[in-house]
Order: structure tokens, then C-alpha cells, then sequence
């Protein structure tokens, strides 16, 4: 492994200490999430904490009094401190309840995928062993407030799922401590003022279930004292007039719905002046599409985020200053990390895949001993991403091991969509590589080998729709007449797929 060096790193390191492990960690940070609401409800009770766009606002005095009653309700339901509790309510004020509710209860939450089929939700519920399903219809519990102020940075708090590159999800355990730590690196490579206060409002229309939208917005939001402004559903109408109407000032989206907003004839005639940061993540974007987001947010800082579900978000951060020039890169290492480089040839060190340390990254997988052995290895996590490194320490994305597809933002994982395809009759073969596009960055695409005989590609679709999220189908598909390329491991070889297909018109 080659440490990439923070000479050139434009992100501060101080306030940070090494344990006896060699693990960097942040030595000021609240003692848990709920102590870090405390000090909000404490010192700004009527300050707007959330808001549910068409719905519900609450200050923080309301949030902590409805969070107690939920944990309260669950408490008096036969929740004891550590049990799971699946939070499957869609974004918005009930979620932000669910979420601290189950804190204040002791309890761990689950953050479950709702655009998941029956079955993705089911592995979820059986793999967490979740005691309680807070699902779409059951109220919210209801009962005596309560608040277990007992928690620690080192207990766990939330169980995030991977996208299941090698099969199924994985759970990634995710302790207080990295939750801090996440919103102090979105304050300091942002560089957001620590006297915001409740000037800082953001605009959330990503998923709370991602940790985008639940690490580094709603519990950004809170570090500060500001407001979390929640989309239930994405609305470009809706999405352009929050803008002015609730004061946005913090923005992190993916580059997808950057692009959908400035097509969008409300965006030329909006006062964009309030809004002081712009960030996105999560899939490739263009130099033309930071050129066009810096003009139409002219008085906004922009900044490229990279991180995954393991390190409780961001791992690196690509400052407003190298945005235009370095579009390509996803930035330096934030201060609570180390990263480095496995090379794949001794010959160049700059070329390998990606591996992290630090106060934010997860030690283990849920109950999963067997893929934490073989992804942490000395204390590091190989995040399976192939980087080139350049002479500053900037880190850009070159290829993915795991063969995922990202999709807008969403990561699809290809092995995933290929199970689902072989269940279908007459599928022989089928392999699942990413499709560029304009607009989401990629797209599903789908190589399928019947032997010879025809595939019904319309119910073929069908029958996998029943089978994964939607966002998972693929878009497009390719029939071929004879066998895919395999290597001599019996490997199908996805480069020369990519270089063999044409892919017509997309077919949904």
C-alpha cells in the first residue's frame, strides 16, 4: 500500500489525533447525536429544524418532545438498547422523527431502501434481525417521552445497506463517532462558517435511506442548528421554487438533477443569490456542467464529494477553487482520513485501487465476518474503486472492480441485475454493463444469449421488474446469436461486451 500525501492538501488537519492503531480521529466532536440536538433544543428550541415541503414544519423544541413520545412508544413496546428498528417511512418529517426517536429509544436504526422490491425488503428486515418495522401505514409509536442519553461516539447507531455488488447487501454498522465526524468534514471542506446557526438551510431531495441525503444534509443541518428542508419526491416545479421560498442556502445533489434543473424555465428568472453552496456527488460530471452551475449560482461556493456507504459518506472533497480545472477528480482526502493506494504495478504507484482509515469508516459488516475479512485488511478498507493519483493528491475515478453501474447517483449492481435476468426462461446468458447518458451518467444495459432461440424481451423485462427496484431494470437491451466471451476461469469478458454491442433505442 502507498499513502498518498497531504502536502498539497488544502483541508486542515487540526483537532485530529492518532490512535494507537494509527487511525485518525477528531478529539472535539459532541459526545453522541443526540447530545449535538441537545445543544440546539437547549440553546434555540423555536429555530425551524425540519421541514416537509406540502406537509409538517417543527422547530427543535418540537422535534426532541415528538422524537421522546416515539421512543417512548417503542420503549413501552419491548425495545431494549440495541435493537434494530427498519425505518421505512418515505423522506419527510416522520422520517426525521423515526430517526432520532430511535436513538432517543436506544435502539439502532435501519435505513431501508424504499424504492426496494418485497423481497430486497425482506433480506433487509431478516439480516438486521429488526425487532420493529416502522413501515409505510403504522404510525408512529406513541407513549411516555423518553431519552437515553447514555450514548457513546463508539456505539453503533445505524445500519446502512450496500447496494449488493457481490450478491446481497451488506450491513454497514455506523457509530455515533462516524456521524460526527462526517458533518465536521462537510463543515470544514465546505468551508461553512461555525456561526451559521440557522442561516444554514438545506434543500434535500435525495433519499434519506442514502447517506447523502441523511449524513450530509438532515445531520448537517443539525450540527449547525439549521434547517433540513425535505423533497418526499423529487418535483422540479417544487424543487426551484423552494429555492427562494424557503431560503435555501446549502445544496448536494447528484449531477443528474443539477442538469434537469438548469433545462428547467424557472431557473433563468430565480434570485439564486441566498444560495451560498453547491455541492454534488455520487456519479461522473462535466467541466461544461460546473461551468453552467457556477452561473447560475454565482454567488455559491461548488465542491465535487466522494464517499460511499462504508465511510458514512465523504471520503474526499474537490474544492470551489478546482472545480472547472479538475472536473475529472473527486478531490483530497478530508481531514479525518488516510487514503492510499494498492498499485497494480510496482512500476507506478499512482494507479490502484483506493483504500481508507479514519474516524468515519466502518470496522466491520453486519454479522459478515467473512466480506469484512476480505475488505478490511490492517485497518484498511479497500473501497474497490480504481484511482489515479495525480502530484497535488487529488484522487480521480477510473474504473470500478465491483462492476457497478451508477446510475444517477444510484449505484446498480451488475451481478444483481444478471441473477435476476437468468431466472427468466429462455435467458442463457446475460451480462449487465453501463450504458452512458447525457444526463444520469449511466445507464443499465443488458446482453442477453438465448441460444439461438428468440427472447420475448418485453416480458423478459417484466418478469425482472417483479424481481429488483425499478431503478435497477435494465433500460436497454442487446439479444445476441451467439455466446458471450468468457476468459479461460470461465470469466465473461464485459470489456469485449462493450466494444461488441450497438445498442438501439432505449426500451424504457
Amino acid at each position: 500500500m502507498v499513502p498518498i500525501g497531504r502536502s498539497a492538501n488544502p483541508f486542515a488537519r487540526d483537532g485530529v489525533t492518532v490512535d494507537d492503531a494509527g487511525v485518525p480521529h477528531f478529539v472535539d466532536l459532541p459526545a453522541s447525536l443526540i447530545a449535538m440536538l441537545a445543544r440546539h433544543v437547549q440553546t434555540t428550541p423555536d429555530a425551524e429544524a425540519v421541514v416537509e415541503l406540502g406537509g409538517a414544519r417543527l422547530t427543535y423544541r418540537q422535534l426532541w418532545d415528538r422524537a421522546a413520545r416515539v421512543a417512548g412508544g417503542l420503549r413501552a413496546g419491548g425495545l431494549e438498547r440495541g435493537h434494530r428498528v427498519a425505518l421505512r417511512y418515505a423522506a419527510g418529517v416522520d422520517w426525521t422523527i423515526a430517526f432520532w426517536g430511535i436513538l432517543f429509544a436506544g435502539g439502532i436504526v435501519v435505513a431501508v431502501n424504499t424504492r426496494s422490491t418485497e423481497p430486497e425488503v425482506q433480506y433487509v428486515l431478516d439480516d438486521s434481525g429488526a425487532a420493529v418495522d416502522l413501515a409505510p401505514g403504522v404510525p408512529l409509536p406513541d407513549g411516555a417521552p423518553y431519552v437515553d442519553e447514555s450514548a457513546s461516539q463508539s456505539d453503533v447507531a445505524a445500519l446502512f445497506y450496500t447496494s449488493g455488488t457481490t450478491g446481497r447487501p451488506k450491513g454497514v454498522p455506523t457509530t455515533h463517532e462516524a456521524f460526527l465526524t462526517n458533518t465536521e468534514n462537510v463543515a470544514r471542506c465546505f468551508a461553512i462558517p461555525a456561526d451559521i446557526g440557522p442561516a444554514m438551510r438545506t434543500l434535500i431531495c435525495v433519499p434519506l435511506f442514502h447517506v447523502t441525503g441523511c449524513n450530509s444534509q438532515l445531520l448537517v443541518a443539525a450540527f449547525y442548528g439549521g434547517t433540513a428542508v425535505i423533497m418526499p419526491t423529487l418535483d422540479l416545479d417544487a424543487l426551484i421554487t423552494a429555492i427562494t421560498e424557503e431560503r435555501i442556502t446549502f445544496m448536494v445533489t447528484v449531477p443528474a438533477i443539477y442538469a434537469l434543473m438548469l433545462r428547467h424555465p424557472g431557473l433563468a428568472a430565480l434570485d439564486t443569490a441566498g444560495v451560498g453552496w453547491v455541492a454534488y456527488g455520487g456519479a461522473p460530471i462535466a467541466p461544461a456542467l460546473v461551468q453552467s452551475l457556477k452561473a447560475a449560482f454565482p454567488a455559491a461556493r461548488v465542491a465535487n464529494g466522494y464517499g460511499m456507504t462504508e465511510s458514512a459518506s465523504l471520503m474526499t472533497v474537490l474544492p470551489h477553487e478546482d472545480a472547472v480545472d479538475h472536473a475529472d477528480s473527486v478531490g483530497y482526502a478530508v481531514a479525518s482520513v488516510d487514503l492510499g493506494v494498492v498499485p497494480f504495478d510496482d512500476a507506478d504507484e499512482t494507479f490502484g485501487e483506493l483504500v481508507v482509515r479514519g474516524g468515519n469508516i466502518t470496522a466491520e459488516y453486519w454479522q459478515r465476518p467473512d466480506a469484512t475479512d476480505a475488505t478490511i485488511i490492517d485497518g484498511w478498507l479497500h473501497t474497490g474503486d480504481v484511482v489515479r493519483v495525480d502530484a497535488a493528491g487529488r484522487i480521480r475515478i477510473v474504473d470500478r472492480t465491483k462492476d457497478i453501474i451508477n446510475r444517477g447517483g444510484e449505484n446498480v449492481s451488475s451481478i444483481e441485475v444478471e441473477a435476476a435476468l437468468m431466472t427468466v426462461p429462455g435467458v442463457l446468458e446475460a451480462a449487465v454493463i453501463a450504458v452512458p447518458d447525457d444526463v444520469l451518467g449511466e445507464k443499465v444495459g443488458a446482453v442477453v444469449y438465448g441460444g439461438g432461440e428468440p427472447i420475448d424481451v418485453t416480458g423478459m423485462i417484466a418478469a425482472v421488474a417483479e424481481q429488483i427496484a425499478d431503478f435497477k431494470v435494465p433500460q436497454y437491451v442487446a439479444v445476441i446469436d451467439e455466446p458471450l466471451p468468457r476468459n479461460p476461469g470461465g470469466k465473461i469478458v464485459k470489456g469485449r461486451v462493450r466494444d461488441a454491442v450497438t445498442w438501439g433505442p432505449p426500451i424504457r
